[in-house]
């Protein structure tokens, strides 16, 4: 008798996978660009950041005509209320994040790891 075959992982799994692998790579672009701007260095506070951020940017991209402005509105204000920032260091913050988070999907697009974002930072 052959021997059972173990099953395939699910669409579940797989999507759990890439939602905490995207999470902790928004985390890091997120903690990056705080340190650029703001010189902090917890971790953990930056991957809620960035869930957080991430949780306003679905439900206001939605919004007909003006959802992207008010996500990116909604996710500088949060980074502002979690940091303690003003407007135009946490704009800083925004466009730090960008940058480390396109670095580090970049590395990951050549080691061949394609199918995560950086979830909760902007156009990523």
């Amino acid at each position: 008798m052959p021997p059972f075959a173990q099953p395939a992982p699910t669409g579940l799994e797989d999507g759990l996978l890439a939602f905490a692998v995207s999470l902790l790579v928004g985390g890091a672009a997120l903690q990056a660009g705080t340190y650029v701007v703001a010189e902090t260095r917890d971790y953990g506070h930056a991957v809620l950041t960035a869930l957080l951020a991430a949780l306003a940017w679905a439900v206001l991209e939605a919004v007909p005509l003006l959802g992207g402005l008010l996500a990116i509105v909604a996710w500088v204000t949060i980074v502002k209320w979690r940091y303690d920032l003003g407007w135009l260091r946490s704009t800083g913050v925004g466009v730090a994040a960008w940058a480390a988070a396109v670095v580090v999907l970049a590395a990951l697009e050549l080691l061949g790891i394609g199918s995560v974002s950086a979830l909760g930072v902007p156009g990523t």
